[in-house]
């Protein structure tokens, strides 16, 4: 009742408020600065300190002296200005280390603080009083004292304490109410402890009784100019901070994986992203413990990746975690990196299923196919049986060529899908590339693997409906037994290739099994492949020359080079057995470049400067390096271009008439005589003849064989011979072996022979010209 007498009686109330006032926004600020100075870092603290030391201590002392202008003992009062002043310095260092002693990293720290502020206010309070004077004796109640002053120790303690927490919800309004009790309570139970009695005026004090409203409003201005000073350098902070977690939570959500920030067990920031793999709302996520989305998060190494699973949620997300930690004085966060695994997952699968299946058709692959066998193989041994079925699409060529690549495309997934739905679950059916497909088929006879071939091959023919028709393709299949026809899988998808060539060379059946004279075939061109390859490393090729003579006067004209392969023991292999197989395997182009070289070498060492013929495959002729090589051959032989003479035949122009035409004009451009070979045999000879100018036309030896058996040949060979006279290209008879032969082509006018009459082919060349009378 004393302290409420002394509230309402002996106070000016109006400017009480204003204290009030004072002490209310100044508690606010303090309460803000103090929660500041415990986030920072120790190194930071000191201006906050400062900055809550200046407005900690203004407010006291405004709010004290302000209480003090109220203050209304009913005789003349003054106040001595140094007391004043010190205890306005009393009342900053108070607060300055009650700041700096709350913001320990202790738990008792706040306390402690709280208290040394409480000791600061009343401290401050009471040096106030001190500079109190007036006409009167001041007497001290000594149980008020202590009871303010335990009052401002206590209060301070809890303020600061409710200040220190982090679990209270309204601790920003908590905060700074316990300050304004405490200060109040300081206050007024203080002046209760007071009593003034009337006495002399003292004559060293400073009067206030006139302006002392006045005096009043002046300090509250002061006051609040302080702590707007304070506020300011609080609200740029606030302002940086908010700004920097801004840029924070933009990075964050800007990620597109999850992103987790927890501390202490719990979550305290989670993007978008997070949320939307949960399924959940941002608000939901923050102050949940990560444990309940991973269990194992407490162990997952820093600075790592760890594959994880992700709970809580419908599925269990299979996610990719990377952790960082960031350690600050006040806390240690982690910052989880949380990647959706799914996609990546998913995109695994396709790529293995890519791997081991065909992109197009969905069928095993030649990888998944050739596991397959092997696994085939070793389970069933030496005593089971399966037959391997290799199949090729007859027609789809010209479909694809017709109907483009897309109908094509379309054909061959009808064709698999078809083979899929025929198959039997005990059977294996895979696309090796192409129109290549093979199937394996468990089997006990071959009665058994004819019937599944007659099932896949009644699946491939079946029509597909495509721009506006209806098409369809046939299909040559070849089968080969295990272990009837092969010991080793290699082999068995060998034997399978022959049996399936053969069936698609053949005009009676689609259908073939391996035999094993097929195999004997493609030995034998195996021999012979590696037999010519051998033959031109070890230089084991021989030239033959036979000459070519005027029908006219017998002199020789030239010669042509045949080429001649010799065994160890010293037989011949005839070039109908070898020359196809070259052409076929390539080998026709570093043979065919050895017997220019050398024809031209040994042309250029010859007494007579004779023409040299030299025959020049289609595959040859296709080649655009053809021109080089030749001028090459002719600068390092140094024969001359007019002595060397290329012979082609018709086939090899028709397959590509004008890019042929154009070899064989660079090839004139040399000065190299041109010659069509086995003239008459070709499909259309006269067109030939229209689309380059040949050097000489050699008429093909049949026509001499079948001399004697009819007119017709002699019919056609003179028309060939005028035919020559008319374009002015001479015409040269291969073939001839007797003496009328020459004598029907002297009649006729031809104008050079060449055969076995003259010569058969030999190593050496005939050094003297064939004299008339020989020739007749």
């Amino acid at each position: 009742m004393r302290v409420l007498d002394c509230l309402t009686q002996d106070h000016n109330l109006l400017l009480v408020g204003l204290a009030a006032l004072i002490c209310v926004a100044g508690s606010f600020v303090m309460s803000r600065l103090f929660a500041r100075t415990r986030r920072g870092l120790a190194r930071d603290r000191l201006p906050w300190i400062f900055l809550g030391a200046v407005a900690g201590g203004a407010t006291i002392w405004c709010t004290h002296f302000v209480a003090m202008l109220a203050y209304k003992p009913g005789v003349e009062i003054a106040y001595a200005a140094l007391l004043t002043g010190v205890s306005l310095i009393v009342a900053m260092v108070g607060c300055g280390f009650a700041m700096a002693l709350g913001s320990v990293r202790k738990l008792w720290a706040p306390a402690a603080g709280g208290a040394t502020f409480g000791l600061g206010v009343a401290s401050m309070h009471y040096i106030g009083m001190a500079a109190f004077t007036a006409e009167a004796v001041v007497h001290w109640d000594m149980v008020y004292v202590a009871a303010s002053v335990i009052a401002a120790i206590a209060g301070g303690a809890i303020a600061f304490s409710i200040g220190a927490s982090t679990e209270l919800r309204h601790r920003p309004i908590l905060t700074p109410l316990a300050l304004v009790l405490t200060i109040v309570s300081l206050h007024f139970t203080g002046m209760g402890a007071m009593t003034v009695l009337p006495f002399a005026p003292s004559d060293t004090a400073w009067t206030l009784t006139e302006a002392e409203t006045l005096l009043a409003l002046g300090v509250a201005v002061v006051g609040f100019l302080i702590l707007g000073t304070a506020v300011a350098s609080y609200a740029l902070e606030e302002q940086s901070e908010r700004q920097s977690r801004n840029r924070v939570t933009s990075l964050i959500e800007g990620s597109v994986d999850g992103m987790l920030v927890e501390s202490e067990g719990k979550v305290v920031m989670a993007n978008r992203a997070f949320a939307e793999l949960c399924g959940l709302s941002d608000d939901a996520i923050v102050g949940r413990p990560v444990t309940d989305w991973m269990e194992d998060v407490d162990t997952m190494p820093a600075d790592a990746l760890v594959q994880s699973r992700l709970k809580g949620v419908e599925d269990s997300i299979p996610v990719e975690v990377a952790v960082r930690v960031e350690v600050t004085p006040d806390q240690t966060f982690r910052i989880l990196a949380v990647r959706d695994l799914r996609p990546r997952i998913a995109q695994e699968r396709r790529i293995a299923h890519l791997a081991r299946n065909d992109s197009l058709t969905g069928l095993p692959n030649r990888a998944s196919f050739l596991e397959k066998l092997d696994r085939i193989v070793a389970a069933v041994g030496d005593t089971g049986q399966f037959a391997l079925l290799a199949i090729d699409l007859n027609r789809f060529k010209e479909i694809n060529d017709l109907y483009g690549h897309a109908v094509g495309d379309q054909l061959l997934v009808h064709v698999a899908n078809n083979m899929k739905a025929a198959a039997l679950d005990t059977e294996f059916v895979a696309r090796l590339g192409g129109d290549e497909f093979v199937a394996i088929v468990p089997i006990t006879d071959r009665e058994q693997a004819h019937e599944a071939a007659e099932r896949l091959r009644a699946a491939i023919i079946q029509p597909l409906e495509a721009e506006h028709a209806e098409l369809q393709c046939g299909a040559a299949i070849g089968m080969a037994l295990w272990p009837h026809d092969a010991s080793e899988p290699s082999v068995l998808i060998n034997n399978a290739d022959l049996a399936m060539y053969r069936a698609k060379a053949s005009l009676a059946t689609d259908i073939c099994f391996y035999e094993e004279a097929m195999d004997e075939a493609v030995r034998q061109r195996r021999r012979v492949t590696l037999g010519l390859r051998d033959a031109l490393d070890n230089d084991r090729f021989e030239l033959h020359y036979q000459l070519q003579a005027s029908v006219e006067t017998g002199q020789i004209t030239g010669y042509e080079a045949l080429l001649r392969w010799r065994q160890p023991d010293g037989s011949y292999v005839s070039p109908a057995d070898f020359i196809p197989i070259a052409e076929e395997t390539g080998m026709i182009l570093p043979i065919g470049e050895w017997v220019l070289r050398r024809a031209c070498a040994e042309a250029a060492t010859w007494p007579e400067a004779y023409r040299i013929a030299v025959n020049l495959s289609p595959i040859q002729l296709s080649h655009v390096d053809l021109p080089r090589m030749v001028h090459q051959i002719l600068i390092e032989t140094g024969l001359s271009p007019y002595r060397l003479e290329l012979e082609i035949t018709e086939t090899a122009m028709i397959s590509d008439m004008e890019r042929t035409t154009h070899i064989l004009r660079q090839l004139k451009l040399l000065g190299v005589s041109v010659a069509m070979d086995d003239f008459g045999t070709g499909y259309s000879s006269l067109s030939t003849l229209r689309a380059f100018p040949f050097d000489k036309i050699k008429l093909d030896r049949t026509f001499m064989s079948e001399l004697d058996g009819g007119p017709q040949s002699k019919a056609i060979i003179r028309a060939v011979l005028a035919l020559g006279e008319s374009l002015a290209i001479p015409i040269l008879a291969e073939g001839v072996e007797t003496q009328g032969q020459l004598d029907f082509l002297r009649e006729q006018g031809c104008d050079e022979v060449q055969g076995y009459l003259l010569g058969r082919p030999a190593r050496d060349i005939v050094a003297e010209p064939i004299k008339r009378s020989a020739a007749a």
